[in-house]
């Protein structure tokens, strides 16, 4: 993928959530099932897409990721959420919860 893909993913599609992890990375493995089960779960109109930042490093700089893991969530074209390292699950769905309904009633 593209930095000019995800752009026109961020800009056409109700919401995504960029998760950006490391081969190596243990938490990274841990974590991204049970994020993207979350998220398909409570968000089905939310795109989900993994980057490797060792695989794509110029994409990770320009979302300004310096640390594995992180997510970050775009509502409507806009950053609305950016987590990383120590991610509680349910406290980043009741963060979304509201404005992802406003969106998609």
């Amino acid at each position: 993928m593209t930095p000019e893909e995800i752009s026109n993913l961020i800009e056409t599609k109700t919401g995504l959530m960029l998760y950006f992890r490391g081969e190596n990375c243990n938490v990274c493995h841990a974590l991204q099932p049970k994020l993207f089960d979350a998220f398909e779960t409570n968000f089905p109109k939310i795109e989900k897409i993994a980057v490797d930042v060792k695989k794509n490093p110029q994409i990770a700089a320009g979302f300004g990721v310096f640390s594995i893991p992180t997510a970050i969530i775009f509502l409507d074209g806009r950053e609305f959420a950016r987590v990383s390292r120590n991610v509680s699950i349910p406290a980043l769905v009741e963060q979304i919860r509201r404005p992802y309904e406003i969106l998609t009633a």
